[in-house]
C-alpha cells in the first residue's frame, strides 16, 4: 500500500530561533502531538505538546533544544512501520524525510489509519479469529495452511498482543463458517479467543482499541 501521497505540506515547521510564543499558538489552536523544528531544511527535532505547560513566552525554541524528540520516518518507510513509529512516540503526527534525510513533509496518523481501516482486511466480507499460542509453537506458515486446509483463503493476519510468552493472532478468513477452521486450529493446539462474524469484530476493534480511540478521536 502506497502512503507517499498522504505526506502533507501544509502543517508549519518551526526554526530553532522562532520564540516559543509561536509554538504556544500553535498547539492552542490544533491537535497535535508533535510538530518539527527545521533548519536549512534539516529536522532538528520534535517539540511535544506534553511539555506545552513548561513553555515560556518570552524564551526561544533554542532554550528548550534539550528537551526536543527525535523520531522520524522516510518517504519509502512502509505503512506498517509508520504506524509502529507512531505507536512507539505516543505521537499523532511524524515528519518525513526523503532519502538526502531532508525534511519534506509530515503524515497524520489519522490518514495512515484510515487507509489501512480501507484494505480488504477491514472491507471484504468473511470471517474473523483470534487464537492464541505460545511464542515458539506457533508459525504463520502453519496458520495459512490451518486455514487452507478447510478450503478457505487469509485475507491477512496480525499479532494483536504478545503477553507471558503467548502471541494472539488475529485473522481475516474468506469463509464465514468459522466451526471446522476452529476446530482444526484447536487440534494444532491452538487457544480460540475470538469467533465471530466480520460487522461484530469491527466493531469490536474500534471500541476497544484503546490505542486509535486515543488519537482518531482528537
Amino acid at each position: 500500500m502506497q502512503i507517499q501521497s498522504n505526506i502533507l505540506t501544509t502543517i508549519p515547521t518551526f526554526s530553532i530561533n522562532d520564540s516559543m510564543e509561536e509554538v504556544i499558538r500553535f498547539f492552542k489552536t490544533t491537535t497535535f502531538s508533535h510538530v518539527a523544528v527545521v533548519d536549512d531544511n534539516r529536522l532538528i527535532g520534535m517539540i511535544a505538546e506534553n511539555d506545552f505547560k513548561s513553555f515560556e513566552k518570552g524564551k526561544k525554541i533554542e532554550d528548550y533544544k534539550y528537551q526536543l524528540e527525535n523520531f522520524t520516518v522516510n518517504s519509502d518507510t512502509s505503512w506498517l512501520d509508520v504506524l509502529e513509529v507512531f505507536s512507539k512516540n505516543d505521537a499523532n503526527i511524524l515528519p518525513v524525510l526523503d532519502k538526502n534525510e531532508a525534511f519534506v513533509g509530515y503524515y497524520d496518523l489519522t490518514d495512515i489509519v484510515a487507509l489501512f481501516i480501507g484494505t480488504p482486511f477491514f472491507t471484504e466480507p468473511g470471517g474473523i479469529l483470534v487464537v492464541a499460542k505460545g511464542m515458539s509453537d506457533y508459525s504463520f506458515s502453519e496458520v495459512a495452511q490451518i486455514v487452507e486446509s478447510n478450503n478457505a483463503k487469509l485475507y491477512g493476519a496480525f499479532i494483536t498482543e504478545i503477553e507471558n510468552d503467548v502471541v494472539q493472532i488475529t485473522l481475516k478468513i474468506t469463509s464465514a463458517n468459522l466451526n471446522e477452521i476452529t476446530q482444526s486450529f484447536r487440534r494444532y493446539n491452538y487457544s480460540i479467543l475470538f469467533g465471530n462474524d466480520d460487522d461484530l469484530f469491527l466493531q469490536d476493534l474500534k471500541e476497544r482499541s484503546n490505542y486509535l480511540d486515543k488519537y482518531l478521536n482528537v
